[in-house]
């Protein structure tokens, strides 16, 4: 896929990923558009982009997530990729709370429910493009849980089954492409609560993702989870073996 020219929506990015994500892509000459809940935190990175420009909103939100498709649409008719990175995680001990339920219908309501929403709503535009991209960010998460975050990794693999039935039904149509992005720990505000200053910089999940832009790979391992993503290759070429 082209990485230079495009206009590119980008949910939670007026920091971390999608922050770093808005400032490589900006740099490459493409037209960013980033979205956020505090306009204030919104007006801070635009300062640190060129060609760009904010739109407020919660995306968890579904009035939100109305407002903000059809104003993309009628605004700014040149989106052709959208970046779902908008995120919600909670760190706790299901053995220390009584509302894991109310915790985690905020997480999969943020990380999954509202993310199939909006590309729904932007889909029939992005399939009017030569070239359009849908690209979710998920996590290192989808390998497996960590007790410190009980429901969060339960939403980040449902957004991959999700993302990969995408993938599936545009797959033949070739002008809507799909990417899953699988960052580890990150050191971000979003991660401080769980280490995240052991975490990788931000900056090198934009590298991967734009690497993998350039050369159409849809799946977007980062960092440590390069290694559970060959185990897991690794492990299906083992089983095509045997049943072959």
């Amino acid at each position: 896929m082209k990485v230079t020219g495009n206009t590119v929506f980008i949910s939670g990015g007026s920091a971390g990923i999608g922050l770093a994500i808005a400032k490589k892509l900006s740099a490459a000459g493409n037209k960013v558009i980033i979205n956020g809940r505090s306009e204030e935190r919104l007006q801070k990175a635009l300062k640190e982009l060129d060609n760009a420009i904010a739109i407020q909103g919660d995306l968890s939100v579904e009035a939100d997530r109305l407002r903000i498709a059809a104003q993309l649409k009628e605004q700014y008719p040149d989106v052709n990729i959208i970046i779902n990175n908008a995120g919600a995680a909670f760190g706790y001990l299901l053995s220390e709370t009584t509302n894991a339920h109310e915790k985690a219908q905020i997480e999969m309501n943020t990380n999954y429910f509202s993310v199939i929403h909006f590309t729904e709503l932007l889909l029939p535009h992005l399939l009017q493009k030569e070239e359009a991209a849908v690209v979710n960010i998920s996590s290192i998460a989808v390998y497996g849980s960590h007790k410190f975050l009980p429901t969060y990794g339960a939403t980040k693999a449902a957004l991959h089954g999700y993302t990969s039935a995408l993938r599936m039904t545009y797959e033949e149509q070739k002008n809507v492409q799909v990417y899953e992005v699988y960052p580890p720990l990150v050191n971000t505000e979003f991660s401080a609560e769980i280490g995240g200053a052991n975490g990788i910089p931000p900056s090198e999940v934009a590298d991967e993702l734009f690497v993998a832009l350039e050369k159409n790979q849809f799946e977007v391992p980062v960092g440590e989870t390069k290694k559970y993503a060959a185990a897991l290759e690794e492990a299906f070429a083992n089983l095509s073996r045997t049943r072959g």
